[in-house]
């Protein structure tokens, strides 16, 4: 099915086979911008208004338009979409017929060309136009650079599509990464929901300060079941002597799940003498009270902290650090309402400390952690398996789409 290519030839975008050709843009389809809508123009009803926002993000509000506007701009499922403006992306619709508003153009295939082939070129001419972009509020590039900006173009439409068909493959399975792990998320919040305010087996429930809980479960503060709250610092970064030591140090930005094995970056023991930073031991609770609110992880490791963290020693005996995570994490936006200030939000320890918690047994803490870490380590592999997909499928356009390797017809 597929064959090493060996007799190319020289193009301004690099080696493409002898029986290809480098094309503009313009010499495959045409572009058509949207139309400018106006605030005024937005109902309630009609068809919805696709503008940059509703491509990049599935929950993003539409706009509505009921009126008559020139057909040229109605967009229907298959059409190929150019964001021009802010965020620039190539995007196949497929969410009903709708209005396309400006700074995006409907890209309409000449002939010979195959819809889905240039879509997955389009990746390629991005990275082209990126770097030849204007404005400094909203970066954009003018229409004029789409005659600059080039694709490699396998002469035969049939060689297009056959290309595609294996591309589609990995975009397939993409997408059913993508279902399977949102279902795997709606089932870990629903298992967090139902696990945090029900437990595990109770039949009586009890009115409390934070909603209805199991009857044997105590409502604490977090400072009662603590030991010590740790404040965090930066060591000096104009000094040598504070950094690139053997002590694990790091800010808000590096918590990304619920547990932390390394360091951010490593300090001295200079750094630590020398700011205000503190090391908070191993096995107990991270909680973000300046930059990222709402984020929180058990340290795996002795860590030096920044001054967005507040480290939480917890007394093993009431509570388990594993559990209290996810309590956070479930009322992180509750959480989020104790920041206070206006330039940069935080949390004061002390409002921290006196945040209400659930407190089952210990035991049910330990059980109910074991049941959401599976469904979390359940939804880290499905995600690795959508990044090794993604991977895969990188590695077939850089050979596909560019002649390397081809894909045989006969």
């Amino acid at each position: 099915m597929f064959y090493k290519e060996t007799e190319f030839q020289d193009s301004s975008i690099g080696k493409i086979p002898k029986d290809w050709r480098a094309a503009k843009l313009t010499d495959a389809a045409d572009y058509i911008n949207g139309y400018a809508f106006s605030p005024e123009d937005w109902k309630t009803e009609g068809l919805p208004i696709i503008r940059i926002q509703n491509l990049n993000d599935l929950a993003a509000h539409f706009n509505y338009f009921d009126g008559k506007i020139d057909g040229k701009y109605l967009v229907r499922n298959g059409d190929l979409l150019f964001a021009w403006s802010a965020s620039i992306g190539c995007y196949l619709w497929n969410r009903g017929d709708a209005w396309l508003n400006q700074h995006i153009f409907k890209v309409a295939p000449k002939q010979g060309i195959d819809r889905q082939y240039l879509y997955y070129t389009l990746f390629m001419a991005i990275e082209q136009l990126k770097k030849r972009v204007h404005g400094s509020t909203m970066k954009h590039f003018k229409r004029g650079e789409l005659t600059r900006a080039l694709i490699p173009l396998p002469l035969e439409k049939e060689e297009q599509r056959a290309i595609v068909g294996v591309l589609g493959v990995v975009d397939s399975a993409v997408e059913l990464a993508d279902t399977v792990i949102a279902k795997t998320e709606r089932l870990k919040k629903g298992l967090m929901q139902q696990l945090l305010t029900r437990g595990i087996g109770h039949t009586e429930y009890k009115d409390t300060a934070i909603g209805k809980t199991p009857k044997t479960w105590q409502i604490a503060r977090l400072e009662d079941v603590s030991e010590d709250f740790i404040g965090g610092g930066t060591p000096s970064t104009s000094n040598p002597e504070y950094w690139n030591g053997d002590i694990a140090w790091m800010t808000s930005a590096h918590i990304n799940g619920r547990l932390i094995t390394t360091g951010q970056k490593y300090i001295t023991k200079k750094g630590v003498e020398n700011s205000a930073t503190h090391i908070v031991p191993k096995n107990n609770l991270l909680v973000a009270t300046r930059v990222g609110i709402g984020k929180a992880a058990v340290n795996k490791i002795d860590i030096a902290i920044s001054q967005d963290l507040t480290g939480v020693v917890i007394n093993k005996e009431k509570a388990l650090p594993e559990f209290l995570y996810w309590v956070l994490i479930n009322g992180g936006n509750r959480l989020k309402s104790l920041a206070q200030g206006s330039t940069i939000k935080g949390i004061l320890r002390e409002e921290l400390g006196k945040w209400h918690i659930p407190v089952p047994s210990v035991n049910e803490q330990k059980r109910i952690d074991e049941i959401l870490s599976a469904a979390d380590k359940k939804l880290e592999l499905e995600r690795n398996e959508k990044t090794r997909l993604e991977r895969v499928k990188r590695g077939l356009m850089d050979l596909l789409l560019t002649g390397k390797v081809r894909v045989r017809m006969d």
